[in-house]
């Protein structure tokens, strides 16, 4: 019986073509890949637009506003506008641009949609307090063979398999 064909790139190609883009990354821009920093700079910007006085005063939004550069001008918020830009251009060329919320065949869209988000909080905070995310502190971290960014990446392996036998029933 023949395997029908997979809409998304072999695994293990798209591991050696993001390590090609990290080296790349490090060689022109002189630092690694992140994405935690770009939604800080978002959110300064709109602390800023909200409340000025009280983003130009804080220890937290102060200093993200204090460079001569808009915090949006930042590399980090260039890559992600790119990452962003790339994958429309993927899912728009591979045929597969349609809402569609992935989930297991007992669970709701609306439970789905609810643990991604307290996911994605948890994960934001956690970036934010670990000073990066996985791909800056970890991925980056590893291409440079800091032992900072091997332990955070073991840690969220880790940390995914241990917690992924509690939530196992969502998906299978």
């Amino acid at each position: 019986m023949e395997q029908p064909k997979s809409q998304y790139i072999n695994p293990y190609l798209a591991g050696v073509l993001l390590g090609l883009v990290l080296l790349m990354a490090i060689f022109i821009a002189g630092r690694g890949l992140g994405a935690s920093g770009a939604f800080k700079d978002l959110a300064t910007v709109t602390v800023s637009a909200v409340a000025p006085e009280h983003a130009a005063e804080s220890t937290f939004w102060g200093p993200n506003l204090s460079g001569e550069n808009h915090p949006l001008k930042s590399w980090l918020s260039i890559e992600v506008l790119g990452v962003l830009i790339g994958g429309l251009l993927s899912g728009i060329l591979s045929g597969r641009m349609k809402f569609k919320v992935e989930r297991g065949p007992r669970v709701k869209a609306g439970t789905r949609l609810g643990f991604a988000l307290l996911g994605g909080m948890l994960f934001g905070i956690g970036a934010q307090l670990g000073r990066g995310c996985t791909s800056g502190a970890a991925l980056s971290g590893m291409a440079v063979m800091s032992t900072g960014g091997i332990i955070t990446m073991m840690a969220i392996f880790g940390s995914g398999y241990a917690v992924a036998y509690f939530f196992r029933r969502l998906w299978i």
